[in-house]
This record gives structure tokens, sequence and C-alpha cells, in this order.
């Protein structure tokens, strides 16, 4: 196995990012680089981590993650984004989709899932 795909875990619930950074630190394949909450953030991260992908909510602070997707999409067009959301509905996945990212899953998916999407999106084939 290679090296783990570096992960900027952004999401405005402190429990669930906090539980999430702690699943994905339990895997091999992946490395949780940092986590955050608010979406103006999620710019500056990506530039001080280099993450090959952002694992990103879709309602944030600040920024949602429309905007936070096109934001990282157009000033870092290598790193891919795949968004988390517990409530979009079809409009709002498909701007997300439009803005850019890679992939967008339902928070309820298995970890699997989403490590699966995560490797994807890393490999450029979401």
């Amino acid at each position: 196995m290679g090296r783990p795909i570096r992960i900027l875990l952004v999401e405005d619930n402190q429990v669930f990012r906090e539980a999430l950074e702690l699943l994905l630190g339990m895997r091999a394949d992946v490395e949780v680089v940092a986590a955050g909450g608010d979406g103006s953030e999620v710019v500056p991260a990506v530039e001080k981590y280099r993450p090959e992908v952002v694992l990103m909510d879709y309602r944030l602070p600040g920024m949602d993650g429309v905007q936070a997707t096109a934001a990282v999409r157009e000033s870092h067009p290598e790193v891919a984004v795949v968004c988390l959301t517990a409530s979009a509905n079809s409009r709002e996945i498909e701007a997300l989709y439009e803005a850019g990212a890679a992939d967008c899953l339902t928070k309820d998916q298995e970890l699997d899932v989403i490590v699966d999407a995560v490797k994807r999106a890393a490999n450029g084939a979401a």
C-alpha cells in the first residue's frame, strides 16, 4: 500500500467532526491533516496543509459548501472535494457538482463508502 491520502475535514458540528476524524484516524489508507468548521477557512487551510481531498459539509458558517467547493477548485484545481450532507436537496446537490465536487454523500453512509469516495476523488475517478 502507498502513502495515505491526505484529507482536510471541514464540518461545523464539532461532535460529528471529532467522531469522523477519530474513525478516519484509525485507517491506514487516509490521514486527516487538519479539521475545521468554517467554510471561509477552507482555502487558507488547503494552502497550509496541502491535502489531496477536502471532505466537506454542505451547510457551513462563513461560506456554504457550494461556495467553498468553488473557491477550492478555483484556487487549487489539483485538490478534490467530496461533500457530506445531512439535508441537502437535489438542487443543492446539483449545485455542489456544478461547483466542482467530485462526489456528494449523505452523512449516514458507512465509513468504507466515505473512504472509497475519497480514494476515487484523490485518483480523479469520482
